[in-house]
């Protein structure tokens, strides 16, 4: 009689897998709080409205999701990439301010699904590396920027603390501009 031999293949870690704890824990409830309230501002909307301006700002809802992602993004890649993942803003060109402004408005051909699932996968990729980065101190030189003071240094932690603001300040601006598009409110 032959027997079958059972092989047990050890275990791989996956630190991006595990629930996060601790600090990393606080940081990311805070900001998926944040997440939720921009992306509620725009439950059952239509594209065209996503994109609608309802105050005299040139903001509209998709175009806040858009710019905050594309801040989520930007920032995260400079916790680890440093000054590198952003442009030399000091340096900008008109071109290069306009392509800036249209990640304040809905594009002819973008979606709010689109947009929305943009932010989803980097929101995801956001919180990956809060869990598995290996130091919430480690620093990088800010990128050239007129409001970056020269020399100065930001340890991923504050750089996430910064996502955090960005995200609940705009996500009180698509608060404001829900409102004024149809009487829908986030809270209240």
């Amino acid at each position: 009689m032959s027997e079958t031999a059972t092989v047990n293949e050890p275990a791989t870690h996956d630190p991006a897998r595990e629930p996060a704890t601790g600090e990393r824990a606080d940081l990311l409830e805070m900001l998926a709080k944040h997440r939720h309230f921009l992306r509620f501002t725009t439950r059952d909307i239509t594209d065209e409205q996503a994109g609608r301006r309802t105050t005299a700002s040139e903001l509209c809802l998709g175009g806040l999701i858009k710019h905050v992602t594309a801040v989520e993004r930007t920032w995260v890649q400079f916790i680890s990439d440093g000054p590198s993942a952003m442009p030399d803003f000091t340096a900008m060109t008109e071109a290069d301010r306009a392509r800036r402004s249209d990640e304040f408005r809905m594009l002819p051909g973008e979606t709010l699904t689109g947009v929305l699932a943009h932010y989803a996968e980097v929101a995801r990729r956001t919180d990956e590396l809060v869990v598995t980065l290996p130091d919430l101190d480690a620093t990088q030189p800010l990128p050239k920027a007129p409001w970056s003071e020269p020399g100065a240094r930001w340890s991923a932690r504050r750089v996430l603390m910064h996502i955090i603001t960005e995200t609940a300040q705009h996500a009180g601006h698509a608060d404001i501009i829900r409102e004024s598009l149809d009487g829908a409110k986030t809270m209240g």
